[in-house]
């Protein structure tokens, strides 16, 4: 059996600019890092080996990769030319809440696959290729931060370049820097899963003919330059304004992108102390998070008390193989 462990992420800045759309005309940037809550894969030999037992969100039993339901373990599947196994995904949060939870399934799945074949491949090469079956092959209207930020993990500056390709250069921070946001973020959850298809197909189509929407991207590309600098020169409660005025652009993108209940709770975080924050993801449901000091960081949780908080630290090591007894 091979177990894999990948990490989900968080997007500082600059979300939105990863879209084919914009980045292929104007080039495009992303302050994002990886953190410890996780999609765990695992594989092994079924003991029928010419049919295929997967265990996600449903279960399927079949004869053929052809008849595979799930599209993306079908399409990874059929590329590394993966027979008669049993399958099995868990996570630690639900997927369509906003941490990039389909493309680090897709870079755990490549992972998972490539070492069950011996093919060993780069953390970078694993992104590329999960972006290569998520937008190229299966068309989804996503863009290429999560597949990088989930398997190379850490803290990174991710650049997309007008040429396609795609550049990321680590932010190495001091260890009591690192602390110090760690302890200042907090991420409340709605409660309410979403599909980012429908809110990201709006935003590309808005990529193209909305100037107005142009422009908003410009601005939060400018926002993830910023925040870099700000982190190089060890100014961590910068982030707090850079999340807010970033958030303010985002919601400009998408009509679907926030409504009354999200505003409702983001206004409550900034009133009782929180320098700053945003909803993560495509938009319409998920985990808000904010940016607070240490002064007002009971203030903020006595507010937000009816919402569920989930506590987190950062992962450095991105996707991984956590057990091999193949």
């Amino acid at each position: 059996m091979i177990i894999t462990r990948t990490p989900l992420r968080i997007s500082f800045a600059g979300g939105g600019s990863d879209l084919k759309e914009y980045y292929l005309n104007h080039g495009g940037s992303v302050l994002s890092v990886a953190i410890n809550k996780y999609i765990y894969l695992s594989m092994h030999p079924y003991f029928q080996e010419n049919k295929y037992f997967l265990k996600y969100s449903k279960n399927e039993l079949v004869d053929s990769i052809d008849n595979i339901q799930h599209r993306i373990i079908k399409q990874v599947f059929q590329d590394f030319n993966i027979s008669g196994v049993d399958f099995n995904s868990s996570a630690d949060i639900p997927s369509g809440t906003g941490l990039g939870s389909s493309s680090s399934f897709t870079s755990g799945l490549t992972t998972l696959c490539s070492t069950y074949n011996n093919n060993y491949m780069s953390l970078e090469d694993i992104a590329k290729y999960a972006c290569e079956v998520e937008i190229n092959k299966l068309k989804e209207p996503i863009g290429k931060q999560d597949q990088y930020a989930c398997a190379i993990g850490g803290l990174n500056f991710i650049k997309f370049n007008k040429d396609d390709t795609v550049s990321v250069e680590k932010i190495i921070l001091k260890p009591e820097k690192v602390k110090q946001l760690e302890n200042n973020l907090f991420l409340f959850y709605l409660g309410n899963t979403r599909s980012a298809s429908k809110i990201l197909t709006e935003q590309k189509k808005n990529t193209i003919n909305d100037q107005r929407k142009v422009e908003s991207l410009h601005k939060m590309v400018a926002l993830s330059e910023d925040l870099k600098k700000e982190f190089v020169n060890n100014n961590i409660d910068a982030i707090g304004e850079i999340l807010h005025k970033g958030w303010m652009y985002k919601k400009e993108l998408a009509d679907q992108i926030s409504n009354n209940r999200i505003d409702y709770y983001y206004q409550l975080g900034i009133e009782n102390g929180a320098s700053g924050g945003k909803l993560l993801g495509a938009g319409g449901g998920g985990f808000l998070l904010f940016y607070v000091k240490e002064d007002n960081h009971e203030k903020v949780k006595q507010a937000l008390n009816d919402l569920e908080e989930i506590e987190f630290k950062f992962n450095f090591e991105g996707t991984k193989v956590i057990h091999y007894n193949k």
